[in-house]
């Protein structure tokens, strides 16, 4: 491969990096291509980029960017896919899914929201991992519990006092 090829390469490496805050680098290695296509299919419903990409144009890449992915630079080794979400937690969830089936993919690395986790030991922190979507929902509902029990309490008081004033008036 030439080195314009390569730059060109690294620079479109570098672009996809910087469009996702969430970068998982998985190991595909034993996985036939039948099962290669599986995961890209799977990947493409949940909304996760899938590209197979070499160590050493993925650690080029990364040393372009502002954002700092050294620790993640260990993990580099062998063979390599990056998997980009705008949500941090389906690339793990696409992983567990697929494992449910076959044992590969195996995690390496993941970037998620400046946060780096090394190892396939860390897939199940991940997974369970609440999304920002899933967080602002959560904290919404416990917003609005407090409101909607003061409003269900003078609305069932409010029917209470009705029926105690009828029926004094019906005395």
């Amino acid at each position: 491969m030439r080195k314009e090829e390569k730059n060109k390469i690294i620079n479109e490496i570098a672009s996809l990096l910087s469009s996702y805050n969430n970068v998982y680098v998985a190991d595909l290695t034993g996985l036939t291509v039948a099962r290669s296509n599986e995961l890209r299919r799977l990947c493409f419903r949940r909304g996760v980029k899938l590209k197979v990409v070499k160590n050493t144009l993925l650690k080029k890449a990364m040393e372009q960017l502002e954002t700092d992915y050294s620790e993640m630079y260990p993990a580099l080794h062998g063979n390599s896919a990056i998997m980009l979400s705008e949500t941090s937690n389906v690339p793990a969830r696409v992983i567990k899914d697929f494992r449910n089936k076959f044992p590969i993919p195996a995690l390496k690395a993941a970037y998620i929201e400046q946060s780096i986790y090394l190892g396939d030991n860390q897939i199940d922190v991940l997974y369970h991992l609440k999304s920002r979507e899933e967080l602002i929902g959560d904290i919404i509902g416990i917003l609005q519990s407090p409101a909607k029990n003061v409003i269900s309490a003078l609305q069932s008081g409010g029917g209470k006092l009705a029926g105690i004033i009828k029926t004094l008036s019906e005395k």
